[in-house]
């Protein structure tokens, strides 16, 4: 459903504020490596909550009214509609809760936001003592055999999940499948991560249902085999488009959303054993993933004075997981079972036997590397973890 410019001012606008109330609901910790311990929180914008953020309170429907039993009375903000400096609107959050807290010794679990709506705390008791309780997890080009693996190892570590990919049944069925596991904790939102206005309104739509978003993995990329001498320039641009401008605008707009719920982050961006070790005819999809790979160098520089981490993973040969085949492997895959004469599982034996613990290489291992670096197991960014059973030529260097 297409929305006009004033209502999308108002979701942006009510994305702005949601983001630094999270970020001000978070409770310190005291560790270095895990310094919050954030809050989901989510908003309520009918005309009903409307009018009670503006303290016209009638007849209340249920929703409402259980909020209304929590121990502590909703604080009530009056923020300008119109757009103010960042850190002036900062400051009079910070003021208001501050002020709030110190009042009832606690902070607010419900914020009524008056023409915007209602903002409040949900307790999610069975995943808070989880590693990754309370926190928010987005991948890019979610549906294929490296997102499923990397979807359910955040689940499974108690993440709210976002699975982002191009709309479409095969979309659809992927999420329905992630909600057989993390039930509510699951929402899809199609993103084309070479559309800023899809990139930014996604992660609006996320800001929208659970507060904001504390992990961003950076997934989403396609192949191409050709020769140099062969490329046609316009299916390398396609290459180009995806893999370098959809990692830089997914880059831009998580580093907007850490710096403004403050809190700090993690991006872990998936790279290829091809940027330190690539191939003949491989070449496009080496020399863009190699861009998006530093892309991720240089926002580990720039973000470090944020809290933001921003960490690589370098995958090789991974065909499947679970039901789930390589989008990359089902393009490739032909070309070279045909060049080396092997049907799928011989291709798929001759990468197991190519590397030197002669291992099947799983998506779910491509998740225990991304969740090494989003559980903050040692204080690392700017890195890179191989997982490809080990390669000499492709070790970082």
């Amino acid at each position: 459903m297409k929305i006009n410019a004033s209502e999308q001012y108002s979701v942006s606008r009510l994305a702005q504020i949601t983001l630094i109330v999270r970020g001000l609901l978070a409770n310190p910790t005291g560790d270095q490596d895990i310094p919050y311990k954030p809050v989901i929180l989510k908003s309520l914008t009918s005309k009903e909550a409307i009018d009670f953020a503006g303290k016209k309170i009638g007849g209340l429907k249920p929703t409402l009214q259980s909020l209304l039993k929590s121990q502590y009375p909703p604080l009530f903000l009056d923020v300008p509609v119109e757009s103010i400096e960042p850190e002036k609107l900062r400051k009079q959050l910070i003021d208001a809760i501050s002020d709030y807290s110190s009042k009832h010794a606690a902070k607010p679990e419900i914020i009524c936001v008056r023409d915007f709506g209602v903002l409040y705390v949900e307790h999610c008791v069975e995943t808070s003592e989880l590693p990754l309780g309370n926190k928010i997890a987005l991948v890019t080009g979610a549906a294929g055999a490296i997102g499923y693996g990397i979807c359910r190892g955040l689940l499974e570590n108690g993440c709210h999940l976002v699975a982002t990919d191009l709309p479409g049944k095969k979309f659809n069925d992927f999420v329905a499948d992630l909600k057989t596991i993390g039930c509510d904790r699951v929402i899809g939102v199609p993103i084309d991560v070479t559309e800023k206005e899809s990139v930014r309104r996604g992660f609006e739509s996320v800001i929208q249902t659970w507060g904001g978003i504390d992990i961003v993995v950076v997934n989403a990329g396609i192949p191409l085999v050709s020769y140099l001498k062969d490329i046609d320039l316009d299916t390398f641009r396609k290459l180009e488009k995806v893999n370098v401008e959809g990692a830089l605008l997914t880059l831009a707009e998580a580093a907007r959303i850490f710096i403004n719920q403050g809190i700090g982050g993690d991006i872990i961006v998936i790279s290829t054993k091809n940027v330190p070790a690539p191939g003949a005819g491989f070449g496009a999809y080496s020399a863009t993933k190699a861009a998006c790979h530093q892309l991720g160098r240089i926002a580990s520089i720039e973000l470090a004075q944020y809290g933001v981490r921003v960490n690589m993973v370098a995958p090789d040969g991974v065909f499947s997981e679970g039901k789930y085949k390589s989008g990359l492997w089902e393009q490739i895959g032909p070309d070279r079972m045909r060049a080396r004469g092997l049907d799928e599982k011989g291709l798929q034996e001759y990468y197991r036997n190519r590397n030197l613990l002669k291992a099947s290489i799983t998506g779910r291992h491509v998740s225990n590397a991304v969740l090494f670096f989003a559980t903050r197991q040692t204080p690392t960014t700017g890195a890179t973890i191989p997982v490809d059973g080990g390669l000499p030529d492709a070790t970082p260097r």
